[in-house]
This record gives C-alpha cells, sequence and structure tokens, in this order.
C-alpha cells in the first residue's frame, strides 16, 4: 500500500491542484486571469524541451534496436497484430466518444480568441503531394529544430537513429553521447514536472475563471467515460482476444493469470516499470518464451490500447471545443501516428504524442496544456490497458506463428 501511495503521489498532487484551479476560477471568474502567466510558464518550458525531447528519444531508440530472437515470423505476426489491434482500440474510443459530447462551450469564439493569439497561419493552397512534402521534409537543417516542423523532426529523428544502427558499431560513440544527452533531458522534464502542480493549477484557474464550469464539467465526464470504456474494453475485447487466440483453456488461463499485471499497471501508472511482472503473466498464460520476450517489450513501446484511445478521448475534446469538423478517417490515423511513435518514456512520449495531435490537426499550440491536463486524469486506466493488451496481443501472436495448438505446445516444454 505504501508503495502504491508513492507512486501515486504526484498524480494526486496534480489532480489536487487542477482541481484546487477549477475552484480558484469559479470563485474569482476573470480576476483568475491573473495567474495566467504562471500557467503559460509551464508551457513555455514544454514547448522548449519538446525539441530536443523527440530528436533524442526517437533517435536513441532506434539506435539502440537489435534484432528480436526469432526471425521474420514472429517480428511481422507482432507488427500486423499491434496495427489490427491498435485500429480496433480507435473505433471503439471514436464510438464511444462521439456518443458523448465530451465538453459543451457555449461561446466557442471566445475560447478561440483566448487559445489561437498568434498561432494561427494562413495557409497556402497548394497541391496535396507539395504540402505532403512540405509537411514530411524542409529545406535548411535549423528548420528541423523547430515545433512548427514535427513531422519532419520525427521523420529525420528516425532516420537519423536507423543510420547509426546502420553505422556497425562505429556510430557507439555518437549513441553514447546521445544517450546521455538524452538523460539529462529526462532530468530537465523531471524539474518542470516539479513546477506542474503550480502551472497547470494557474492554467486551469485561468480556463475556469474566463469560460466558467463548462470545461470543468468537460473534464469530469471525460474521465467518467474513459474510465467505464476503458473497464468494459478489459472485460470484453481481452476476453474476445484471449478466446480467438487459445479457444476455452486460453480463455480460462488468461483470467487466472492477469491479475499481477493489472494491478502492477495501476500501482506503477508505468507500461516500462510493467514490463517484468506482463512478460512474466504472458509466459504463465502459456506464451512461448521467445514470443513473450519479444512482443511485450516492443508493445510497452509502440503497442498501447489504452494511448489509443486516450488519444481519440483528446482530440474529440478539442474538437468539441473549438466545435471543429474532423473527419473520422483523419481522426482514426492521426490517433495511430500520435501513439504508435510514443516511447516507454511516460511523461516525454505523452507530450510528443499531444504535440503531433496539435500539429496534424491544426490546433493552436497553446492547447497543449489542455491535453496534459486529459492525460493525466486518465492516466491510471490507460496503463492498465496498455499494459494488460501486450498480454493478448502476445497470445494472438502465439496462435499464428505456432497454430491453434500453441498452448499445449507450450505445457510440454
Amino acid at each position: 500500500m505504501k508503495k502504491i501511495i508513492k507512486n501515486y503521489k504526484s498524480y494526486f498532487i496534480l489532480i489536487g491542484s487542477i482541481l484546487l484551479g477549477t475552484i480558484m476560477g469559479l470563485i474569482f471568474k476573470e480576476k483568475a486571469s491573473i495567474v495566467s502567466p504562471l500557467g503559460d510558464l509551464f508551457l513555455n518550458m514544454l514547448l522548449v524541451i519538446v525539441v530536443p525531447l523527440i530528436f533524442l528519444t526517437l533517435s536513441t531508440s532506434i539506435g539502440k534496436m537489435k534484432q528480436p530472437k526469432r526471425i521474420g515470423k514472429i517480428l511481422v505476426t507482432v507488427i500486423l497484430v499491434f496495427i489490427v489491434t491498435s485500429i480496433v482500440s480507435v473505433f471503439v474510443g471514436l464510438g464511444t466518444s462521439k456518443m458523448f459530447k465530451l465538453v459543451d462551450i457555449k461561446d466557442t469564439n471566445s475560447i478561440k480568441e483566448v487559445l489561437l493569439n498568434d498561432d494561427v497561419v494562413e495557409k497556402e493552397d497548394v497541391n496535396f503531394l507539395q504540402r505532403t512534402v512540405d509537411t514530411i521534409s524542409v529545406n535548411d537543417f535549423s528548420k528541423v529544430l523547430s515545433r512548427d516542423n514535427m513531422i519532419a523532426l520525427i521523420i529525420f529523428s528516425i532516420l537519423f537513429g536507423i543510420s547509426i544502427n546502420m553505422s556497425k558499431g562505429k556510430g557507439e560513440k555518437l549513441l553514447c553521447v546521445l544517450e546521455s544527452a538524452n538523460h539529462v533531458v529526462q532530468s530537465f522534464i523531471k524539474l518542470i514536472m516539479f513546477y506542474a502542480p503550480i502551472g497547470l493549477g494557474c492554467y486551469f484557474a485561468s480556463l475556469v475563471g474566463t469560460f466558467g464550469g463548462e470545461i470543468a464539467v468537460g473534464y469530469g465526464k471525460t474521465f467518467i467515460i474513459y474510465t467505464i470504456v476503458a473497464v468494459l474494453f478489459y472485460f470484453t475485447v481481452y476476453s474476445i482476444y484471449a478466446f480467438i487466440a487459445g479457444g476455452k483453456n486460453g480463455f480460462i488461463s488468461y483470467w487466472k493469470n492477469i491479475l499481477p499485471a493489472t494491478l502492477t499497471s495501476l500501482g506503477t501508472c508505468s507500461s516500462a516499470a510493467s514490463i517484468p511482472v506482463n512478460t512474466m503473466c504472458a509466459k504463465n498464460i502459456g506464451v512461448p518464451d521467445d514470443i513473450a520476450d519479444t512482443t511485450i517489450p516492443l508493445g510497452t513501446s509502440f503497442h498501447k490500447d489504452g494511448s489509443i484511445i486516450g488519444s481519440v478521448f483528446k482530440i474529440m475534446f478539442l474538437v468539441c471545443l473549438f466545435n471543429s469538423d474532423v473527419s473520422s478517417l483523419k481522426i482514426l490515423g492521426v490517433a495511430l501516428l500520435a501513439t504508435l511513435l510514443v516511447t516507454a518514456v511516460p511523461i516525454g512520449g505523452g507530450t510528443i504524442s499531444e504535440m503531433l495531435i496539435i500539429t496534424m490537426l491544426g490546433f493552436p499550440i497553446s492547447a497543449l496544456p489542455i491535453l496534459t491536463i486529459i492525460a493525466t486524469i486518465i492516466d491510471p486506466p490507460a496503463t492498465m490497458l496498455n499494459v494488460v493488451g501486450d498480454s493478448a496481443s502476445s497470445m494472438l501472436v502465439s496462435r499464428i506463428v505456432d497454430g491453434k495448438h500453441w498452448m499445449k505446445k507450450r505445457s510440454s516444454i
């Protein structure tokens, strides 16, 4: 219990500061905007660190990648299962978030005036091909190191990591330097997060003071709906996956062994910290060692059912907030891309995902704290789905790779 309380300490502090900011906003109304600069300070610190964070996180994680134990078939199957189950998660998130209007702001023009500021840039009327090229690339190195060219920065970071991997050992020294810099950046983020309760509290006080309790109700509604969806998803969808993978025996074995991973994910709120227990649970279910040892770590970085559903909720929250018209197909693509590029870094990965959502859908950068608050309040149930979903996926991979009798093969070893 002490460990759980310790792990949730920062979570409780953030939630407490948001609640305090809500109360102050409701009490002082427009006068609460006097603390808005303190919220802007938090936003500015996040925006300053986001470019080195993206570059170092992606380039080092790809640069360190080694080949999995089993060639070809396992890796291809893992990718296929991750994509299919992620699409299922997007549709679940899209269907449920569209059933309810997550936030109902009557004066949308007012919130646009407050949040848009100078973020709106007139877009030239160019053809699709030219727009795509302009999105994924820039004509000068200095432009890569800018949050205004987020997609180009991500692609550059991935290619840089691949180049390190292709150097066959000659890039090890550079990788060590980048890893060291990445650790420093993560420490810098921890320093920023010490200020997060003040920054988010002031930001929220100003927001609620300006727009009343409507946005606070929106956060409460988002948390309740997401939690209900997560619980239903946990019991229903993963039961289906387990049954597809191993029939009745797979269903029974899954629910007999998955509780330790569930409790660990809820207790730590970290997919990365849950890897050892989650791998053990998958093996106890009957997943072959090499598949469990491959699927769980890869899933921690690239397969997050809870985060994908959360990404859809974040997008729909902003769509309702700004009264925007975004197609379901675009939400599908952005949610998948934003989550599949998230690494095991709890804070940094979320920031990358949220910046990607904002950039690709054309929302103002000043909306970043709004998504940060949503990410904070849904973190425990989202982490639970992220972790448990990898175990269910490892069962599906085993079914495809080793056939329908994979559980018997595992038990006979």
